[in-house]
Parts: C-alpha cells; structure tokens; sequence
C-alpha cells in the first residue's frame, strides 16, 4: 500500500511500537532498514520502508480509544477474511500480509507506482473509463455472496452523527476548531436539515444491507494504469449500498464546488465578481464538466446490479448532500471561520439530503426502470 508521490513526514521512532518490528519478523520479512523510513499523512502512525529482506511494506499502527480501535481492526480484518472469496474485478485493497489484532498492528505490500485517485482529480486525468471500472468494482462488492453473516460487523455507521445534531459532548466542543463549532451551529439550528438527516437514518433501516466500504473517498484509490485498489477498509461492514455510491458521487459534486474559484475547465479566463448569481452560474457549469464521470460510474454499477433496490438512487443523492456537509466539517478542521465557497457547498448539500428526488437526474443517476430496461 501507499502512493509515492503523496506528502510524507517523519515517521514516528519505531523503538516506541515495537509490535511494528516483531510483526514483520514473524511474517518473514525482516524488520524495517530505519533509514529507509517515510510516513504518510494520515490519523493513524504508518510506516513505508524496506525491510532487511528488501521486500517494500507499509505499516500501520491503529490510534484511538480502545474500543474504537478494536472495532476498526476487527472491520478491517473481516474484510480481508471476506475478500479472499471476491471475484476478481471487485472492489478490494492492497495484498495483506498479516496483522497482530491485540496491537492493533497491519502490515501490506507497497503499491509501487500507484497515483491516487485524488490526484488524478486534481490534474483531470481521471476519465469516464476510469470511473466506469469503479461502479462495476463496486457493484461487484455490493453484489458478493454473504454466506457466514456472523463475519460482518452489522453496527450503523456512526456518520451522519445525530447526536451531534442536538448537542456536541464537551470533549468534542472543546477539540473544535471555531470554523468547525461554526458548521455544526449551522446544521443544528436547521430543522429541516436535522429533519432530512434523521428521516435518511431510519430509511436505512428499511434498505437492503451489503458489504460496503462505507468511507469511500478518491484519495484512497491507487491507481496503477488500468488497474485500482482501494485503501482503509476500517469502517467495513453490512450497510446501505447508497454509503458506497452516494459518496463517490459527493466527491465530485465537491469538486465541481470548489472549482468554482478556479479556471480549471474554462475556455476563456473572465475576471469576475463572484457575487452570489456569479457563484450559482459558475457552479451549474462545473458541475456540468465533471458529473459525466458520475454517470460512467453509475452505468458501470448497474452493469452488475440491475437489480438495485428502487430507492437507491434517491438514498445515494441524500448521501452525496451528507458528504459535502462531511467535507465542509473536514475542511473546517483547519480554518478559524467558514468560506464563501464552503458555505456554498453547504447549501448544496443540504438541497440534496432535504430534496434528494429533486437532484437524482442532475447527478446522473438514472430512473430505475430505464436502468433495468437497458440491463433486461
């Protein structure tokens, strides 16, 4: 695993997780040559070096409470046990070779000369093709055989968080940054928002349940020429397949808002004042650029699922609207006050988790009986 052109820091001294060594060397692989050490951003400690056997690893070592962290590596394990029986073309992560689960400790091969899929957004080079191979990757995983149900973590998925949107708990007010306290004042105080969200929850009560990734994000593809893998299977588990396909399709959304600054796909450069028609013109026509790639991805998905459930398309839509409120809270993160530009990302959002029926076509997903007409 990892991608050699992401942005890297000094890891962390590996005499204080010794567990890191001691792996390797059960697997064979010999312990890691210090020198040859890089970390990869990320919330986890991770490791990407040589080691003494001059085979090229990555190395993670799990943060957090220990519950937390016990649920993530028990996630991230089931799905690598799960994995062995998926058929080839489907959705599934770098070659794993061993974990120690009581140190929350998980060693891959490294991908080298991998891209990641945040990348090729930026310099658009991810194309149609590419988005394609996705939907049917992901189709295929949402499609695999369940056979032993007791593998699979059946929990919902903590996010969108509802608590949250009555009253955030002291630690976590105390750990916001002011644009973060900002976003979440925004949501709270908006009911037809918290309405949206808490109707999205229970419909997912009602929907079917597959294995899904359930934290699909393009900076977690490597891409390797025609080939893909994809990383952080932590919050893997039996859920809405709408997670999986809302989530792509709010990565582009996403995009297209933040280019809306940007002269990335226009003809000619305009020096404009982006007043709020300017923002709403500008953010039509971006989205008309990259949502083709939603549909490609779409089209591949019901490929191999024609028989989706018939409220997907609208569930997948209201998620696209929670990962751009998602994204909004990550960005936020870092900055002491919400932008403009996020703030109209917000808006987005919240049109499509209250309005999802309304946005279904405007992001490519088609009409469930066309789709079946067309697979028939």
């Amino acid at each position: 695993m990892g991608n050699n052109r992401a942005a890297t820091f000094k890891p962390r001294d590996l005499d204080e997780v010794p567990s890191v060594d001691a792996l390797l060397a059960e697997l064979g692989a010999g312990p890691f040559v210090r020198d040859s050490l890089t970390a990869p951003v990320g919330r986890n400690d991770s490791w990407v070096g040589v080691t003494t056997s001059g085979r090229k690893v990555f190395v993670k070592h799990l943060l957090g409470s220990e519950a937390d962290v016990r649920s993530r590596i028990g996630r991230l394990l089931s799905f690598e046990r799960f994995a062995e029986g998926l058929p080839t073309a489907a959705l599934r992560g770098p070659a794993f070779l061993g974990a120690d689960e009581a140190a929350a400790v998980v060693a891959y091969d490294c991908v080298e000369g991998a891209r990641s899929g945040a990348e090729l957004m930026i310099d658009e080079s991810f194309g149609p093709g590419l988005a394609e191979d996705i939907g049917r990757s992901i189709g295929l995983l949402h499609e695999a055989p369940v056979t032993d149900i007791e593998e699979f973590d059946r929990s919902w998925p903590p996010h969108p968080p509802q608590g949250f949107l009555q009253g955030l708990p002291l630690p976590v007010f105390e750990s916001l940054s002011f644009g973060e306290l900002q976003g979440w004042r925004l949501m709270q105080t908006d009911e037809a928002l918290v309405r949206a969200i808490g109707e999205l929850r229970e419909g997912e009560k009602d929907a079917p349940r597959v294995p899904s990734h359930c934290d699909l994000r393009v900076d977690q593809f490597l891409v390797i020429g025609d080939d893909f893998l994809v990383t952080d299977w932590e919050e893997f588990r039996l859920a809405d397949p709408a997670r999986d396909v809302g989530a792509f399709a709010g990565e582009w959304l996403h995009r297209s808002i933040l280019d809306i600054v940007t002269t990335r796909g226009d003809s000619v450069f305009e020096d404009i004042e982006l007043t709020h028609g300017a923002v709403l013109s500008r953010g039509v026509q971006k989205m008309e650029r990259l949502l083709p790639l939603v549909r490609a991805f779409w089209y591949g998905y019901r490929q191999v699922r024609p028989g989706i459930d018939a409220g997907l398309a609208t569930r997948a839509t209201a998620y696209a609207g929670w990962h751009l409120l998602d994204r909004l809270m990550a960005g936020a993160s870092r900055t002491a006050r919400l932008s403009g530009i996020e703030r109209a990302a917000a808006g987005i959002g919240r049109a499509a988790l209250i309005t999802p029926k309304r946005f279904v076509t405007t992001l490519g997903f088609e009409d469930l009986s066309e789709a079946q007409e067309e697979a028939a």
